[in-house]
């Protein structure tokens, strides 16, 4: 995973985020962090489509959001199909919910499925966004392959 990377929170989709993206590849950046949520995922795998560099030098990062725990998979597809990268290098919980009745259940059940979008090579490295250090810790004491 390359250490320095362009986040796109806030870029709106369409130009602005295109040419960010493409002007950061060209810079030398190779790690893309957006998501669902940022709703403009359209807009980064066709500036990474675009760029000319190999889709394997680019490290593109997307994540769930909470609202979408009961439909892991779809969402996780919808990401995939805007971004029309073929793959996922890091998927990740975009942050926790843990005042959520029931949310041990809901991550086992949501991290369930991110392992197997993971066993399925549809995604590289799957974890978690946001979390506090405690969170993070009982998280990578309880499932495997531990979050990245």
């Amino acid at each position: 995973m390359p250490t320095l990377g362009l986040g796109v929170w806030a870029m709106r989709d369409g130009a602005e985020t295109e040419n960010a993206v493409r002007w950061a590849l060209d810079a030398g950046y190779r790690l893309i962090d957006t998501a669902k949520l940022y709703r403009n995922e359209r807009s980064v795998g066709r500036a990474v489509r675009g760029s000319g560099i190999p889709r394997e030098e680019v490290f593109v990062t997307t994540k769930l959001w909470p609202t979408d725990f009961g439909q892991v998979e779809h969402a996780f597809e919808g990401s995939l199909k805007r971004l029309d990268i073929g793959y996922v290098d890091l998927y990740l919980i975009h942050f926790p919910v843990a005042f959520v009745p029931g949310f041990g259940a809901i991550r086992r059940r949501v991290w369930s499925t991110l392992e197997k979008l993971y066993a399925r090579k549809l995604v590289r490295a799957i974890g978690v966004s946001n979390y506090d250090q405690s969170t993070i810790d009982e998280t990578m004491s309880a499932f495997s392959p531990a979050p990245f």
